[in-house]
C-alpha cells in the first residue's frame, strides 16, 4: 500500500471544498469494503459541514452488511437548486458498476455532475486529477483512512470500526496480506488504538450466516471439478439452486477459502447463473496467478488474486471458455 501524497490529499480537499452536497456511492452488490468506505467518507463530509446522500443500487446479499442497508437510498436525488453538487464513487472503477441509481437510468457523465473516484482496483481507469487509485492497497478503506486522518485527525470509534470492518472483509481478516503489507498493519494498529475491538469485528464478519448457506456450500463443493492437473477448480450455482436456497444462502467467500486450501489448487472460478441469459463469475487465486487478466476477457476486472465479472451466457457454454483462457496461465 502506498502512502497517499500531499498532492492527492489537496486534490480531494479541493473537490469537497468546491461543493455543498454530495452523492456518496459504491458498486452494485456491495461488500464490506464498499459499504465501509462510503460510511467513513460520509462521516468525513459531515465533519466538514457538508450534506450528503448515501446511495447504493444493492442488493445487500452479504449477511454481514445487512445491518447497513437502511442507511442507503436506492436512488440519488439530483438537486435542482443553486447548491453545487458532486459525486464521490468508492471501491468502484467503472460508472457501469455503480448500477441504476439515477433517474431514467442516467449516468454521471450524462448528468454532467463533477465526480471524484477513490478505488483500489487494478483495472480502474480515471483521470488522476479527479481520483485517487492505489491498486497496491488491499482495500479502499486504506485510502479513506489516510484521507480522514490527514484532513480531520483521529476518527471516532464508530468510524474506526467502519474502517477496520472494511479492511478485515476485503483481506479475509488479513489472510490475503503478504510481507509488503507493513503500512496496512500499521494502519490497522492505529484503528485499534482508536478503540476498535478486533475480536468483535471478526464475530461480526463470520457469525449470523443462515443454515441454508451451509447446505448450498455443500452443493457447490459437490459440483466442483479440477483442471490442469488440479491447479484450477471450477464450480457453479444454477438458478434452481438459488431458487431453492435463496440469496441468503450465498457464501462464496467460504467456498473460495475451502477450495484454495486443497492440495495443488492455485485458482478457483465460481460461476453463478443470474438470469436465463447472463452469469456472474468470481475468480480467486494464490500467489503469482493473475486472475484479473481473465476477468477482463469477460468484461470484468479486479485484483491479481481476486476478480469478477458479469457476462452474457449460460454455465455450460462459459466453462469451456474459462478453461481456454486459463491455458496461458498453467
Amino acid at each position: 500500500m502506498h502512502i497517499i501524497t500531499e498532492q492527492q490529499i489537496n486534490t480531494f480537499k479541493k473537490f469537497i471544498d468546491s461543493y455543498d452536497n454530495f452523492i456518496v456511492v459504491g458498486h452494485k452488490e456491495p461488500d464490506g469494503d464498499c459499504i465501509s468506505s462510503c460510511l467513513a467518507i460520509a462521516t468525513l463530509l459531515n465533519k466538514k459541514g457538508k450534506s450528503y446522500q448515501l446511495v447504493s443500487a444493492g442488493p445487500f446479499k452479504r449477511p454481514e452488511i445487512k445491518v447497513y442497508e437502511n442507511m442507503f437510498a436506492k436512488e440519488a436525488i439530483i438537486l435542482q437548486t443553486e447548491k453545487k453538487q458532486g459525486i464521490i464513487i468508492l471501491d468502484c472503477g467503472e460508472f457501469s458498476r455503480v448500477g441504476d441509481i439515477f433517474p431514467s437510468g442516467e449516468h454521471p457523465e450524462t448528468l454532467n455532475i463533477p465526480t471524484f473516484v477513490i478505488d483500489h482496483h487494478k483495472t480502474s481507469l480515471f483521470d488522476p486529477n479527479c481520483s485517487i487509485i492505489d491498486s497496491t492497497a488491499p482495500a479502499t478503506v486504506c485510502i479513506v483512512q489516510q484521507l480522514y486522518e490527514k484532513l480531520e485527525g483521529i476518527p471516532s470509534k464508530e468510524t474506526s470500526e467502519y474502517l477496520f470492518f472494511g479492511l478485515a472483509t476485503d483481506t479475509g481478516y488479513f489472510r490475503f496480506l503478504d510481507e509488503k503489507s507493513k503500512n496496512v498493519f500499521m494502519a490497522a494498529a492505529r484503528l485499534v488504538e482508536y478503540g476498535v475491538n478486533p475480536r468483535q469485528i471478526y464475530d461480526k464478519m463470520t457469525s449470523g450466516k443462515p443454515f441454508s448457506s451451509r447446505k448450498l456450500l455443500g452443493i457447490m463443493l459437490d459440483k466442483a471439478e479440477q483442471y490442469f492437473d488440479g491447479k484450477l477448480v471450477i464450480t457453479y450455482e444454477t438458478m434452481e439452486d438459488t431458487k431453492k436456497y435463496g440469496f441468503d444462502g450465498r457464501d462464496s467467500d467460504s467456498l473460495y477459502q475451502l477450495l484454495l486450501a486443497s492440495v495443488d489448487v492455485e485458482a478457483v472460478v465460481f460461476i453463478r447463473q443470474e438470469t436465463e441469459q447472463s452469469c456472474t463469475m468470481g475468480f480467486r487465486s494464490k500467489d503469482q496467478i493473475d486472475v484479473s487478466q481473465i476477468a477482463v476477457k469477460f468484461g470484468g476486472g479486479g485484483h491479481k488474486n481476486a476478480a469478477g465479472c458479469s457476462t452474457p451466457g449460460i454455465i455450460n457454454n462459459l466453462i469451456p471458455k474459462v478453461i481456454k483462457e486459463f491455458e496461458n496461465l498453467f
